[in-house]
């Protein structure tokens, strides 16, 4: 069972081009791609290409024009980072850059590895590392700019490693280090890798990202960590407001939806420990005073995986750890419907394209749903055959997990901890 826990914990995320021409990742299939992806594939059939990466990852790729960008680490004790540069048409790479980690750890299981999913815009790609390392990369693979985060604030150690994703507006990129001390969030100018501000993190066990949210006119950073919400001001990092009326959220990202809006998921409450709510939509309105937080509809026994929730059309789309999905209604929270999906418990958090929902499981099995008022399955597709093995221990297991699912042109990308898959679409 620990392998299951620990593998990820780490929530990983979708990936798409953004119109601002920059890209981070896009949590829970909000958006409905227009390109008809492929529905039926297998290891002897669909696979457009497959590379072996430099190391061992569990961030997502991310895409810019026809380059994919993914990380990764090298070494019994993750002695030296990389960050690979691929070509989205054929898969083969451009480039890569490794340089030594300023904090090795021993590579294992049992903490993250390259979890962090970077950010890359028009300048280059950004790359947080869990030991500290933040690297900015130009497009051809030089460093414009970097920073050692464990040099300048001390160590960084977390429960299980750190998992965050770099987040990003036009100017800045925000890095969350929630620490098991200290813990802290930066916001970094992009151009120069200069501190704008920083600020105390949570407080809380996290290895969900931090997520830009609209309201009104402005924008709030949430961040979510065990038993705690807070809303920053990103420009100053000010904080907004605080919420404690939730349990367990600790792995899935906040999915931005209407003005003021989120949806969240989480694990749900520790056994013995007092009910409280833990998924559900959020809602954050602006008073004279400053601004109010309340839940909109909530539920204390609904519960995701480590990938987060998924919205399509007025539903939202929750698998718990035994595959079981769960569709309610996003505006009431009343359930439509329940059913099972195979490939383990889900890691990649799901995506929406041509109005036909993909959850991709941890063994790499890819279950297509078409949506209904029922669990309507239209196709399941594994990636790799499984294989059984004499040595049970976590090891032996650590590279057949699917980590993350991008859109890329006409290729859906799968990411294993040492491959990227790509799948074709059909025409």
């Amino acid at each position: 069972m620990r392998v299951f826990l620990i593998s990820l914990y780490f929530a990983c995320h979708v990936c798409t081009l953004q119109a601002q021409q920059w890209s981070t990742f896009q949590n829970g299939g909000v958006v409905n791609q227009p390109i008809k992806l492929a529905t039926k594939w297998s290891p002897e059939s669909g696979i457009a290409w497959q590379k072996e990466l430099a190391g061992y990852g569990q961030s997502s790729p991310v895409v810019f024009q026809d380059t994919i960008f993914v990380t990764s680490v090298t070494g019994p004790n993750k002695e030296e980072i990389n960050v690979e540069a691929l070509s989205a048409i054929d898969g083969n790479r451009k480039w890569i850059y490794s340089r030594e980690n300023s904090t090795p750890q021993e590579n294992t299981v049992m903490i993250s590895r390259a979890a962090p999913t970077p950010a890359c815009d028009e300048l280059g790609v950004i790359a947080m590392f869990g030991g500290g390392n933040l690297l900015a990369l130009d497009h051809k693979g030089q460093v414009r700019w970097q920073r050692d985060f464990a040099d300048e604030y001390g160590d960084v150690k977390a429960r299980h490693g750190l998992a965050a994703s770099d987040e990003q507006n036009e100017d800045h990129v925000f890095i969350w280090v929630e620490r098991t001390e200290n813990p802290y969030i930066v916001a970094i100018d992009k151009t120069n890798g200069s501190t704008v501000w920083k600020v105390d993190g949570v407080g809380g066990t996290s290895w969900g990202s931090p997520r830009l949210v609209t309201v009104g006119e402005t924008k709030h950073l949430v961040l979510s960590a065990s038993g705690k919400l807070v809303g920053l001001n990103p420009k100053s990092g000010e904080r907004l407001w605080e919420f404690d009326d939730i349990a367990g959220n600790t792995s899935a990202t906040p999915i931005p939806l209407e003005n003021g809006t989120f949806l969240i998921g989480s694990t749900g409450s520790r056994e013995g420990a007092p009910m409280k709510p833990c998924s559900g939509v959020l809602e954050i309105k602006a008073e004279e005073s400053g601004y109010d937080i309340a839940w909109r509809w909530s539920s204390k026994k609904l519960t995701c995986s480590f990938g987060s929730p998924l919205v399509f059309n007025g539903r939202a789309y929750f698998v718990n750890r035994t595959g079981i999905v769960n569709c309610h209604s996003l505006d009431s929270g009343d359930r439509v419907f329940k059913g099972r999906i195979s490939g383990g418990q889900m890691w990649a958090t799901p995506l929406v394209a041509n109005d036909l929902l993909y959850f991709f499981g941890n063994s790499g099995v890819t279950t297509i749903v078409q949506p209904a008022d029922e669990l309507n399955v239209i196709s399941e597709n594994k990636l790799w055959e499984l294989e059984t093995k004499d040595d049970q221990s976590p090891e032996s297991f650590s590279s057949l997990v699917l980590y993350a699912a991008v859109i890329s042109g006409d290729h859906l990308l799968l990411r294993r901890g040492d491959k990227v898959f790509a799948v074709a679409n059909e025409n």
